[in-house]
């Protein structure tokens, strides 16, 4: 769930990971550790006869914390990655590198989606790139919301999606693991219902013309349902894998077969959407 960036840079200094096991999260403040984009290139491309042919690589694109001008590090990423991958991420949400939030404001994203426009095409024509996502996060308002939704729908700035979400800073008053109030995104459980309310939102504000990749707190396949009903056409688990392993995603995928087939639903894509009018009271 880290990103690339166009630098080598060590991270945030450690600890930087916190499992909260009582309430199924962890908060981190990896603050994108990364070997920079030259050396991924070349891990990628090592590592493509191996996983390639059965699988679709998305390439999630951050920021160093130390760059001044976050559009040339994406536009570099986007020119020197964007060839391997099918498609590619601008991360604009991640709460532990400073300022970076502030690219999801109207003004910021605009320029930004100006700037790397006539680049992200250029790999859409010439490789098997073909979608450029936003990734978001769940702490945006309503009012902000809508304004990254308006700007994600204009095919002018050529976004194909958006990936939602992104871990939260907000910290649930249920929380009971001591380390609860480590600083870092939160990931897991609590973040469930808050990125599952903001796929409703983005499904709601696009009439679902928005292609959605939804994250946060998938714990089984009934979350993944919830989500895909809310209005995700996919789905990423993260934190679960680290309390379950990787088995866990065979077990999610046979129980999710169950759910779509009880529904009466012949296919996944049905689902998509069936239950995003729904309105959560909190």
């Amino acid at each position: 769930s880290s990103g690339i960036n166009a630098e080598s840079q060590s991270g945030n200094p450690k600890p930087r990971v916190f499992r909260l096991p009582e309430d199924s999260a962890v908060i981190n403040r990896y603050g994108f550790p990364s070997k920079g984009y030259e050396v991924a290139k070349q891990n990628i491309q090592s590592s493509n006869s191996h996983f390639r042919s059965n699988s679709k690589l998305g390439i999630n694109l951050g920021v160093n914390k130390s760059s001044s001008e976050p559009l040339k590090d994406y536009i570099v990423g986007i020119e020197q990655l964007g060839s391997l991958a099918d498609y590619l991420v601008i991360n604009i949400s991640s709460p532990n590198t400073p300022g970076l939030r502030d690219l999801q404001s109207r003004a910021r994203l605009q320029e930004l989606l100006a700037g790397v426009r006539e680049h992200v095409r250029h790999i859409q024509h010439t490789s098997s790139c073909r979608f450029l996502l936003l990734k978001i996060s769940p702490d945006l308002n309503d009012d902000d919301l809508k304004e990254v939704v308006e700007l994600a729908l204009d095919p002018e700035n050529g976004v194909g999606g958006l990936i939602v979400s992104n871990t939260t800073t907000s910290r649930p008053e249920n929380l009971q693991n001591p380390q609860k109030d480590e600083k870092g995104g939160l990931s897991g459980r609590p973040l469930k219902e808050i990125s599952t309310e903001m796929i409703r939102k983005v499904y709601r504000l696009s009439d679902g013309k928005l292609p959605i990749i939804g994250v946060g707190g998938v714990d089984s396949a009934e979350d993944v349902y919830e989500k895909i009903k809310a209005g995700a056409s996919l789905v990423q688990l993260y934190t679960s894998l680290i309390f379950r392993g990787l088995g866990h995603v065979r077990r999610i995928k046979r129980e999710l077969v169950k759910l779509i087939e009880a529904d009466g639903f012949t296919n996944i894509e049905e689902a998509v959407g069936a239950d995003a009018a729904k309105v959560v009271h909190s």
